[in-house]
């Protein structure tokens, strides 16, 4: 197994006021070499958006986007004819395909909106853009890693992309402990915890710490708080 840290306080980040994000991967004005993508996975930012503030329209393409908001209300709505609102325990996916135009605000001026927004390499270019979004019960997520984000055409339960890519949620007790095993033993898988203090495979991590892991194909989780985690299983490019 090799591992790769990337603890809190090393993140980029960005304040523009209305908008207070914290990135994983080189993005925007952050631009680190040593942190371009872990394999599909292009972007991880931490986002906070302040009452009533949000992102004009704007485009993307060739490239799936995955929301996964933590408070607030987020209002989504785009050139295809979608206006939707994802909150807490939803999770939205756009496959941008050949080309959407999009835009993002906070539904609500009285309280921010918290979410992460992930970028992941299609594994199919130039495909027909789509939305789709549902909603996972808490009660899903205690003491399990459920599956929220999976492949176009499995059954696995999750908002589908065009990625050999699984995503999943668990929000665990203090001194719970779990095994993640991978789909796909050549994958690696970036573990991410949203909330309290997690080790995985003998490393001690802590809230909003990521750790990316290759040639493993088993995880052996213990929450040492409760604690939520986001582990997301990727193909390694080559």
């Amino acid at each position: 197994m090799k591992t790769i840290l990337h603890k809190a306080n090393t993140r980029g980040h960005a304040n523009h006021g209305w908008l207070d994000s914290y990135h994983t991967f080189s993005f925007s004005s952050y631009n680190n070499p040593e942190r371009v993508h872990f394999g599909a996975l292009r972007v991880l930012n931490d986002d906070t958006v302040s009452g009533g503030m949000g992102f004009g329209t704007h485009p993307h393409d060739n490239m799936e986007i995955i929301s996964i908001p933590t408070s607030g209300d987020l209002e989504h709505f785009d050139n295809m004819g979608n206006k939707q609102v994802i909150r807490q325990g939803d999770v939205q996916v756009m496959s941008a395909g050949t080309g959407i135009q999009h835009g993002e605000k906070n539904k609500n001026h009285d309280q921010p909106v918290k979410f992460f927004q992930i970028w992941v390499f299609p594994n199919k270019k130039n495909v027909t853009p789509r939305y789709d979004q549902k909603s996972f019960a808490d009660a899903d997520k205690h003491n399990k890693l459920l599956t929220v984000v999976s492949p176009i055409g499995t059954n696995d339960g999750g908002v589908q992309i065009h990625q050999d890519a699984w995503f999943s949620l668990g929000k665990l007790d203090k001194d719970f402990t779990t095994a993640y095993q991978l789909k796909n033993s050549n994958n690696g898988v970036y573990a991410f915890i949203i909330e309290g203090d997690v080790t995985i495979n003998g490393e001690q991590l802590n809230r909003r710490d990521g750790l990316a892991i290759t040639e493993a194909e088993v995880l052996d989780i213990k929450a040492d708080s409760d604690a939520e985690i986001l582990l997301m299983e990727i193909p390694l490019l080559k």
